[in-house]
């Protein structure tokens, strides 16, 4: 009887390290390919070829209060990614940017879901520097992963920090063929 019992415990256990692992995987960021294809209504669009093409509308100008946002994030690349944080010891992709912006006296809600309600919708041809991006990590439709719009190249290449779970804060592109399938939207909230 009691080895039944310890061996349910450890199943309880392993199947809890299990859920908790797979929920960290899939709120800021997993490995796991996702599909280049988007559902848009009766018609499928490919997002990759969409966002490839970029022509950028913006004219190259950083407000000052852009650079500090950006000069703060940059201060935490290399931080690494931490489940649940939101400090210089660790953050997960909505703590950095919750940390980031509350540093320039700017509120954001905590979850990448509810970040991605703030501010106004924009057609990624449209973005700055400062504006949110977000990201289904785990495929379909759902937002589990938010970076901050760092630079956008000569080319219209757009490059954004984030706390990724792999490697913590960076920048990353893009055009990196993981982020390309994963974009969902843009939003601008300054």
């Amino acid at each position: 009887m009691k080895g039944c019992f310890f061996q349910k415990a450890i199943g309880i256990r392993q199947l809890s390290v299990v859920l908790i692992t797979s929920s960290i995987i899939i709120s800021c960021g997993s490995s796991k390919s996702v599909s280049a294809k988007k559902s848009t209504g009766n018609k499928t669009v490919a997002k990759s070829e969409n966002l490839r093409k970029l022509d950028s509308n913006f004219d190259g100008k950083i407000p000052g209060s852009i650079k500090d946002i950006l000069r703060d994030a940059e201060k935490y690349i290399g931080t690494p990614y931490k489940f649940g944080g939101n400090t210089s010891s660790g953050f997960d992709c909505s703590g950095f940017t919750l940390k980031v912006f509350e540093e320039n006296d700017l509120k954001l809600p905590r979850r990448s879901s509810d970040q991605a309600e703030a501010g106004k919708k924009i057609d990624i041809r449209d973005v700055k520097p400062g504006d949110l991006l977000f990201f289904a990590t785990g495929g379909g439709s759902r937002v589990s992963h938010v970076g901050i719009v760092h630079d956008i190249g000569n080319d219209g290449e757009v490059k954004f920090i984030h706390a990724s779970t792999s490697k913590g804060v960076i920048i990353s592109s893009l055009n990196e063929k993981y982020w390309n399938k994963a974009y969902l939207h843009a939003q601008r909230v300054l």
